[in-house]
């Protein structure tokens, strides 16, 4: 069976997030797609433990580095692939950025901002809505956070027990 793009882009976003959980960041990931030419541009994984920045989340990562590629405060010929729904922080730097379409693999029901619990993009005050694609690779990209996670309980008891 041939692999979808999307899947392949999604592939690259996830080994940023398994290049993060090795840092011992939460293991989320992205990579930032040119429109045009279909190349990827940029790649990131979390970073807010590295750079001591709670903004430094993959989505922040990429679109700073595509804007400084562009030398540009916006990036609307780019699409983002990212493996866990956006937060509000990054949904909303997301649509600053003008970036035309954002892919997502897993939801995050507590924290997501785009089709989980806020749904940022439906307040109609937001100027730009991205085209917004759930759900690519959803599985893989649910499961490397919930592998992480559970290493982080298992370290926790194993302290605990000491």
């Amino acid at each position: 069976m041939l692999e979808s793009i999307h899947h392949t882009r999604m592939r690259a976003a996830l080994e940023e997030a398994h290049l993060a959980f090795a840092r011992d960041e939460v293991p989320i990931g992205a990579v930032a797609v040119h429109s045009v030419s279909g190349e990827i541009m940029a790649r990131a994984g979390n970073r807010t433990r590295e750079l001591c920045d709670p903004t430094a989340h993959a989505e922040m990562q990429i679109i700073r580095e595509i804007c400084r590629l562009e030398c540009a405060q916006r990036a609307p010929e780019y699409d983002i692939y990212i493996t866990l729904e956006p937060c509000p922080m990054c949904a909303a730097a997301l649509s600053y950025a003008r970036v035309r379409t954002i892919y997502f693999g897993a939801s995050d029901v507590k924290s997501g901002a785009l089709t989980s619990s806020i749904q940022l993009y439906s307040f109609s005050p937001l100027h730009h809505k991205p085209v917004v694609i759930p759900g690519v690779l959803a599985d893989p990209c649910a499961q490397i956070l919930k592998d992480f996670f559970a290493q982080k309980r298992a370290q926790k008891n194993a302290v605990e027990m000491i």
